[in-house]
């Protein structure tokens, strides 16, 4: 499966390099897109070794093609997964925003592409009724979630916000690899 894996600001970003790997160890072709603040918490290098595959970060990086890449790699995706989805990039993709090449993906995906989401943030953030309703819309144009899970947060605080643990995101994932009908399209 061609899976781009998008991946936001968020301290959870580190263990973006662990689902990488396994993908890649799983048969799949992955395809990493990184928000600038992503590469705050981990290095774009290190997924691209990981995935044998160059990292888009910025539209900049699309220079040495004529083709854009951010529509070619929406284009050829099986799966559209984003770990860490901070609050950020879930309000661009809640409405329509493309500020960077990750929601511009998103906006350009074929409406058959299936759309997994792991929010990642701190617990008030993902309560908050602004993140509730961008969840909310998320879901009614058809976006899956895994998570947020409970536990210690990279805040200090103890609740609702930690990424969904690499092995379920995995299961998801698998769930849906032999047939891509079982997560339902995420509309653009």
């Amino acid at each position: 499966m061609n899976i781009v894996l998008g991946i936001s600001g968020s301290i959870a970003a580190y263990k973006a390099a662990d689902l990488a790997s396994q993908l890649v160890k799983l048969g799949h072709e992955v395809h990493v897109v990184m928000t600038s603040s992503a590469v705050e918490f981990i290095s774009p290098l290190t997924l691209q070794t990981l995935t044998r595959q160059p990292v888009l970060v910025s539209l900049e990086d699309e220079k040495h093609s004529w083709k854009p890449g951010h529509i070619e790699l929406a284009d050829g995706a099986d799966l559209f997964l984003v770990a860490p989805a901070t609050a950020n990039t879930l309000a661009h993709f809640a409405n329509g925003l493309a500020p960077d090449p990750l929601s511009s993906i998103y906006l350009a995906l074929p409406r058959t592409t299936p759309v997994l989401l792991a929010p990642a943030m701190n617990g008030k953030m993902w309560q908050h009724p602004a993140s509730q309703r961008n969840f909310d819309r998320l879901v009614a144009d058809g976006c899956q979630f895994v998570g947020p899970a409970e536990g210690e947060l990279a805040c200090g605080y103890e609740g609702i916000g930690r990424l969904a643990p690499v092995e379920e995101i995995l299961a998801r994932i698998a769930a849906i690899s032999p047939q891509r009908n079982d997560l339902k399209p995420c509309s653009s």
